[in-house]
């Protein structure tokens, strides 16, 4: 499995840099394990998340953390996305669009 993100803010209409993103695994216990992770670069994407992880199908979160980035002016200190990988081989991208009162997201490609 590969996997992506993009962050983008869309108050400015320009990618968000430097917002750190985990990724964790639901385990067979029921509980969440960090996999990989890492930081948007100046264009909002992160082009591996894995960092080398295994590949595996089930649920996976990525947490963003939009207050670092937003500030006092963000109503959402941080969002989480929680996802299924039916398909561990295929590529998955998992965009973010962020404004300090909103945000939305989506499976991409």
């Amino acid at each position: 499995m590969s996997l992506s993100t993009h962050v983008l803010d869309t108050a400015t209409g320009l990618p968000a840099t430097g917002v750190a993103v985990m990724l964790e695994r639901r385990t067979e216990q029921g509980t969440w394990q960090q996999i990989g992770g890492g930081e948007t670069g100046e264009d909002g994407r992160i082009l591996d998340l894995l960092e080398g992880a295994p590949t595996v199908s089930g649920q996976h979160r990525l947490t963003f953390d939009t207050g670092a980035y937003l500030g006092d002016e963000g109503f959402y200190p941080e969002v989480t996305v929680t996802f299924v990988v039916a398909d561990p081989w295929q590529h998955h991208h998992v965009p973010l669009l962020l404004s300090p009162y909103g945000y939305t997201t989506y499976r991409g490609s």
